[in-house]
């Protein structure tokens, strides 16, 4: 009996204190600012966030939001006005409300097998997002807001991420004249790299 008693007192330390990787500084310290955290140290514990329905970290300066998965019980992001290249929500099932607008984001993974309760989602401003996974392209067509040239698929064609270059930056889209705009359907565009590489694109929606 003293043995198993002894387990019994064991068994719930073995879980306590298991943490949830966060590699952005800017996500971390976001989440210290809101007390879900209390050192910038690459690492949250998960029971902090396992809970956490609402998430407002607008105008952060985040880069990546891995770490977002263990929000396992989230229904509201509102992470819109950051530098995320690469957003995967693939993860987090309770969604209802999402809003990632002004952006830099060339991959957005939305297949949490529960598209259907996600009634409110805008990705607008994000003039490299060209396709974004969904379990059910038609009600995210009928029901999301995003750019005209952003399109719904249930397998995004990966050549999109092979040739996107981590290293190669955006600086300024131009129009034929020569003069900085924001992407227009029916337009013609030229995109400008820090490369010296140019894109020559064409808004079809």
């Amino acid at each position: 009996m003293k043995k198993i008693y002894l387990l019994s007192l064991v068994l719930p330390f073995l879980s306590f204190g298991q943490n949830t990787y966060v590699p952005d500084d800017a996500f971390e310290q976001a989440l210290i600012n809101l007390g879900y955290d209390d050192i910038l140290n690459d690492s949250v514990q998960t029971e902090s966030i396992d809970t956490v329905t609402y998430l407002f970290i607008p105008n952060n300066n985040i880069y990546n939001l891995t770490g977002i998965e263990a929000f396992s019980s989230l229904r509201q992001l509102f992470c819109y006005s950051n530098q995320l290249e690469i957003l995967d929500l693939s993860n987090n099932s309770q969604l209802f409300e999402v809003n990632c607008n002004n952006n830099q984001l060339v991959s957005l993974d939305m297949r949490n097998d529960n598209n259907l309760a996600l009634w409110y989602f805008t990705s607008t401003g994000n003039s490299l997002l060209n396709c974004i996974d969904v379990d059910d392209v038609f009600y995210a067509e009928y029901t999301w807001s995003v750019d005209n040239w952003t399109e719904f698929s249930m397998n995004c064609n990966p050549t999109l991420l092979q040739n996107f270059n981590q290293d190669k930056k955006l600086i300024n889209i131009l129009d034929i004249y020569g003069r900085s705009v924001s992407p227009i359907p029916f337009m013609t565009l030229f995109y400008i790299y820090d490369d010296g590489s140019v894109e020559k694109r064409t808004a079809i929606k």
